[in-house]
């Protein structure tokens, strides 16, 4: 099979005697990937001793290539191609998808024509499909979120992005991308999935090097052979090539040994993120992907922050309410996690609410938020009691046929992205809160409408075993409630309960008394009753009275006490001073009901 390896063996052989002999070692010397570095030895060998002993190894070594390296064999038929100067139909004509009579058909580059020693890819130059390096934006303009950066939680006026906190790895990530930019190679950040590699590399390529630099971030799957001759001739260090997840600019006509070598040459660093498993996978082997790993050693990013990484957060959190919200609500979840996959689940249960969604789960979802908002703060919730206070959404209607309670915490706990439900599960079997991010976004958007005022007592009850969980939602409700509350008699209702749960009785009697003045007649057989039993008959008959009238049936008894009591202490006077009337009706009214003792004042 050697006579179809002969053709371009003569022709590197007539180069060698010609005025490109210079260009064409040039151009081959940066490729010190075997067998090409074979290749290039026997062209060495050449100039040194013998063309026998030149051919010999030049045969040898584009034998190995044809086996073990296809796409360098052919990298180096589109070197030599330009220069080759055999009178043929590659001057001018078509060749038929072949190079040098028919001794190479790779699809991986087939020489169409050469005119004026400008090389083709089937009618086309090297680089024609890129665009131009004048087009491709400056460093210090681009779009972060544009190249990968994943957006996080954003209310008005904020930046797109939080205020980066330091990773343990920027020290020698910056290092790296330096010396990149210095004598070019590839810089890889390698991670699990929302660790914040995109963010971390983005931090590094900003931070360490001048924004007038040009970015080249080409999608996926773009041709890239051509991108060494679009960059050859430009100022070293003027340009820098950007592949967000790597894996998918693998490949044949992606970044292989060869165009990184090139690029190499050229000093234009390239900086690249890749995930863990994706990264193992292509690693090893003998591929052209495991090739263009395989001298490359990444820097690792974790996805669970450091107890350094975690100080530095806190350490700015005071500048940035949302990196507050991170370190508060992220919950057993990394920093990473929650600002990148928040933004998707609060997308996701907004849309949910609609009829022919999952109006149930979003209503679960709802309601775990809102406990949280009352003061729960992550502590698990038990289905049931998520489920009965979805009974207090009176704004909310649910169909009979968008499913059941069941279905809609199937839905709202199904894991998503690889790290969260929308419910997260508690410790115990049947325990469930919201997503921390989820609750933040809530409270921090002007149009959300306040907890209904039954979800108070209902959050004291479901951390009621939960060690200070119930004055946790005292507190809350005081600092939410006590400024909107004033003429609001089910707020004030709600605040006197609260005072109770604090186990403040005298505060709870005033926004009792301050509820049952402004209406509310559920405060007023409250009030009424403590001040009965205080002794206070005068204070508690007209509060009693209210909360009788209105059927209260404990107000309507202690009100009756109240009133039977008053009845002996003055029929006891009367008796004293020698009514007979008094006289007579005092016995019986004494042993046919138990009083408090008597009294008429407190």
């Amino acid at each position: 099979m050697d006579a179809e390896l002969e053709p371009l063996t003569d022709a590197l052989m007539r180069i060698m005697t010609g005025d490109d002999w210079g260009r064409l070692i040039d151009d081959a010397s940066f490729y010190n990937v075997s067998p090409l570095v074979q290749i290039r030895n026997a062209l060495l060998v050449r100039s040194r001793e013998s063309p026998e002993l030149a051919r010999e190894g030049l045969l040898s070594a584009l034998r190995t290539a044809r086996t073990d390296a296809p796409e360098l064999l052919a990298e180096l038929v589109r070197l030599v191609t330009p220069l080759h100067h055999e009178p043929s139909a590659h001057r001018g004509g078509a060749v038929d998808n072949s190079v040098f009579g028919g001794m190479f058909h790779a699809p991986v580059i087939q020489a169409a024509t050469v005119n004026g020693g400008q090389h083709t890819y089937y009618g086309q130059p090297p680089h024609s499909s890129l665009p131009p390096i004048a087009s491709w934006p400056r460093l210090d303009a681009v779009d972060p979120i544009a190249l990968g950066v994943r957006r996080a939680r954003r209310l008005p006026g904020e930046a797109a992005l939080p205020r980066y906190v330091e990773r343990d790895c920027d020290a020698e990530l910056g290092t790296r991308v330096i010396e990149a930019a210095q004598s070019g190679g590839l810089v890889l950040v390698t991670g699990a999935p929302l660790s914040g590699k995109t963010r971390t590399a983005w931090t590094a390529l900003v931070t360490n090097l001048p924004g007038t630099m040009r970015v080249f971030a080409p999608p996926p799957g773009t041709d890239l052979r051509g991108l060494p001759a679009l960059l050859r001739g430009r100022s070293a260090g003027g340009c820098v090539l950007w592949l967000d997840d790597l894996e998918g600019h693998l490949g044949e006509n992606g970044l292989t040994p060869m165009v990184l070598a090139a690029l190499g040459h050229l000093k234009v660093p390239v900086l690249a993120t890749m995930n863990d498993e994706v990264y193992d996978a292509r690693r090893f082997g003998t591929s052209a992907r495991a090739r263009v790993l395989s001298g490359v050693e990444p820097v690792e990013l974790n996805r669970h922050w450091t107890k350094n990484e975690l100080q530095r957060l806190r350490g700015l959190s005071g500048e940035e309410p949302r990196l507050t919200d991170a370190d508060l609500w992220r919950g057993d979840r990394s920093v990473t996690e929650f600002f990148s996959v928040g933004p998707e689940l609060w997308d996701e249960w907004r849309r949910a609410r609609r009829p022919n969604a999952f109006p149930r789960g979003h209503l679960l979802v709802r309601a775990a938020i809102d406990l949280a908002r009352c003061g729960t703060g992550d502590a698990p919730i038990p289905f049931d009691v998520l489920r009965k206070v979805c009974a207090l959404y009176e704004d909310t209607s649910v169909s009979a046929d968008a499913g059941t309670f069941e279905d809609g915490l199937t839905w709202a706990a199904a894991v998503r992205h690889g790290v969260t439900g929308l419910l997260m599960p508690g410790p115990e079997t049947g325990t469930w809160r919201a997503f921390g991010s989820l609750v933040m976004d809530v409270e921090a958007r002007h149009d959300t409408p306040p907890v209904p005022l039954g979800m108070w007592l209902s959050a004291v009850d479901a951390v009621r075993d939960i060690p200070f969980g119930p004055e946790s939602v005292a507190e809350t409700a005081h600092a939410v409630l006590a400024p909107v509350s004033q003429g609001n008699p089910d707020s004030l209702l709600v605040l006197g309960y609260m005072e109770r749960v604090r186990k403040n009785s005298e505060a709870a009697e005033r926004w009792f008394r301050k509820a049952a003045d402004a209406g509310s007649t559920t405060a007023a057989g409250i009030l009424g009753r403590a001040l009965a039993d205080q002794g206070k008959a005068a204070a508690a008959i007209p509060y009693l009275e209210t909360a009788a009238m209105a059927g209260d049936t404990e107000a309507q008894n202690a009100l009756g006490m109240v009133l039977v009591g008053r009845a002996r202490f003055w029929l006891g006077l009367a008796a004293d001073a020698g009514h007979p009337a008094a006289a007579e009706a005092l016995p019986p009214l004494r042993a046919a009901i138990a009083t408090p003792p008597d009294t008429v004042e407190e």
